[in-house]
């Protein structure tokens, strides 16, 4: 059992709730006591979104990646580092865990390049857009984070990293979250989002997908995956076929959903599975 890893994409209005903050890290704690070894990766949308507007920097999003410029990435990484990543691993510290603080720029986690963002026009042309300081992971190396697993630490990571010349990028954190789930393949793959999964016919309550298979995503995308749920169902897809066992999207501001599913396999959220 000791060896079953989960990693958690901890994002939306669950990062700002100062309860619903503590309740995921007595969540967390409670995985780790039963046996799991728990990543966390973050993005932090709310808090970037605040310091680019104190800064005067606007904000333009495509398909839910957001464009950054150079000005945009010191200040998304002041933020995701300094403010978000730090409050984290402090919270997770007086739960009693061991945490550490980490970006794929630590020990060449993760090497980026830049990232192109593919997309179709009203008529269907596909086109090519510039999301500036955007990349995308072309390489994960496991040897930090297995290192701190085995020893009982509790890595958190948030999603800048570096190219081969060391310029650095942002990275969606749903992509990022997707890569590193798939080097490490984990048995769980834990997206917390703000809805109860994914809808047939949003926000009926009563259309939400318990199980979708890979061979069924495709028919779904443009319609029922639509806007900041295409990076978040991407990043499943693609850990998926590396070999992670399964990617679950739950609502993160219900966190015992995170312990009823992998403890004690209550049905919730959305199963993705090969």
């Amino acid at each position: 059992m000791k060896d079953q890893k989960v990693l958690i994409k901890y994002g939306g209005n669950a990062m700002v709730n100062e309860q619903l903050k503590k309740d995921i890290a007595a969540r967390i704690k409670l995985l780790q006591e039963n046996g799991r070894q728990v990543i966390l990766v973050h993005g932090g949308g709310p808090f970037i979104n605040k310091a680019l507007e104190t800064a005067g920097i606007k904000s333009e999003f495509f398909d839910g990646h957001r464009h950054t410029s150079i000005q945009a990435l010191q200040c998304i990484e002041t933020t995701l580092k300094g403010e978000v990543n730090s409050s984290l691993v402090n919270l997770l510290n007086r739960e009693g865990l061991n945490a550490v603080g980490l970006s794929g720029k630590d020990g060449r986690m993760a090497v980026a390049k830049k990232r192109w963002h593919l997309t179709k026009d009203a008529q269907g042309v596909e086109k090519q857009i510039d999301l500036g300081q955007v990349g995308e992971l072309v390489q994960v190396d496991t040897l930090l984070l297995d290192t701190l697993l085995s020893k009982g630490f509790i890595p958190v990571v948030t999603c800048i990293a570096s190219d081969e010349e060391g310029n650095d990028y942002n990275i969606n954190a749903d992509v990022f979250a997707g890569k590193i789930a798939s080097a490490l393949k984990v048995d769980e793959y834990i997206v917390l989002t703000d809805v109860d999964g994914l809808y047939l016919d949003f926000p009926d309550p009563a259309s939400i997908i318990d199980r979708i298979s890979l061979d069924e995503l495709s028919g779904y995308y443009g319609s029922v995956i639509r806007g900041g749920m295409i990076p978040k169902i991407e990043s499943c897809e693609e850990a998926l076929k590396a070999g992670v066992k399964k990617a679950i999207i739950l609502n993160g501001t219900r966190p015992d959903e995170i312990t009823d599913y992998i403890l004690n396999q209550k049905k919730t959220g959305t199963t993705l599975t090969q």
